[in-house]
């Protein structure tokens, strides 16, 4: 069972439980961003994936090479239909006997089910481990507050490693001057006993907390998708610029496989994202879902939105591929539309892959 965060002064939580701010969302983006502040991630969710044959089955069911995941090296696995299109996202972690994955609230209980159905007799045996542990956020200086969960004598600390480019993977984005660089995202696994002790921590002032909004934002800012933001029932990896982390192109196959090959060897995805300025002059911040508009064709939807500490406020969205960003566009919300600037992330010509060149830095798995 989780903490209880509203014992941290200030402290404001949503109806599920998950601390959005303690007061200055503004100003604890700075501090989290600087490594000041944890962040609790009530929003997320560990599954357990013990067994023999976990890596070599987990690398046989998804889009990552898992088979010589070493222990404590951080890696990302998607999930997909038949179609190609994203159902399921995970950080993966493997401390030698178990994968631990880290997942978005609601998408834990059907990535469970969906893995309980596809053990046939392998020697893997999943399960919800969220009533064991906790996910903590933080950045690199503030890793030295946390005693990481250790059960077979690896910390269990996930390392984002966006935007690089790991073995297999490709990116469509520019790599020179990606906001991502720098983002230095951690999650921390802490069994639900050190989370109690940190909440007295916090609630005495002994070390920052910071609540998702400042997650959120930070997130925003780099570029960096999410399952529980960017994804819809027609999303295809490419869309996202997911193929950097989340994607090995030259491993065996797994569902999905051949819409991969095909719109990134042959093709373009239909759809992209990109970074969505906007203006901040009536104090109004579009919805997530929020309709955009280029003149008066909708051509995409809002599917992040923040405040960001010096940038204002800032989006995802994910629009068609002709749409033009170079023409100011505009946000729906129920007050009128707001102005707003979108930037390129994905190209129009993503895919075609003799165009895009292939950067392999991050590991040896193969």
């Amino acid at each position: 069972m989780s903490a209880d965060w509203s014992q941290v002064p200030a402290a404001v939580l949503d109806e599920a439980g998950v601390l959005e701010h303690v007061g200055s969302p503004l100003r604890e983006q700075r501090i989290l961003r600087d490594g000041l502040a944890i962040v609790p991630r009530a929003d997320r969710r560990v599954l357990a994936v013990p067994g023999e044959d976990r890596l070599s089955w987990l690398d046989s069911i998804s889009t990552q090479a898992l088979k010589t995941l070493a222990p404590g090296e951080s890696s990302e696995l998607l999930v997909l239909d038949p179609q190609g299109h994203v159902e399921h996202a995970a950080s993966v972690l493997d401390d030698g006997e178990t994968t631990w994955l880290i997942v978005d609230a609601a998408d834990a209980e059907p990535l469970l089910t969906f893995l309980l159905r596809m053990r046939f007799r392998l020697r893997v045996t999943p399960r919800d481990a969220s009533d064991e542990l906790a996910v903590i956020g933080c950045r690199a200086p503030a890793l030295a507050h946390l005693e990481a969960a250790s059960p077979a004598g690896v910390p269990l600390v996930w390392r984002d490693l966006w935007p690089e480019i790991g073995i297999g993977g490709v990116g469509y984005a520019a790599d020179e001057d990606h906001p991502g660089h720098g983002y230095g995202a951690m999650e921390v696994l802490v069994t639900r006993e050190t989370e109690a002790a940190l909440v007295r921590a916090a609630a005495a002032g002994e070390i920052a907390v910071a609540g998702v909004l400042a997650a959120e934002a930070l997130r925003i800012a780099a570029w960096r998708p999410r399952w529980a933001a960017e994804i819809d029932e027609r999303t295809i990896p490419h869309e996202l610029d997911w193929l950097r982390t989340a994607v090995h192109l030259d491993k065996g196959c797994y569902r999905g496989q051949e819409t991969v090959a095909k719109v990134h060897n042959l093709g373009h995805p239909p759809r992209r994202l990109v970074s969505v300025q906007l203006d901040g002059s009536d104090a109004v911040l579009p919805a997530a879902g929020a309709e955009v508009r280029v003149g008066d064709a909708v051509v995409g939807r809002l599917t992040s939105v923040a405040q960001h500490v010096d940038d204002g406020p800032i989006g995802l969205a994910v629009v068609s591929r002709r749409a033009d960003v170079a023409t100011p566009a505009t946000v729906d919300t129920p007050d009128g539309p707001v102005a707003a600037a979108l930037i390129e992330i994905v190209p129009p010509d993503a895919g075609a892959a003799a165009s895009v060149p292939r950067l392999t830095r991050l590991s040896r798995r193969t």
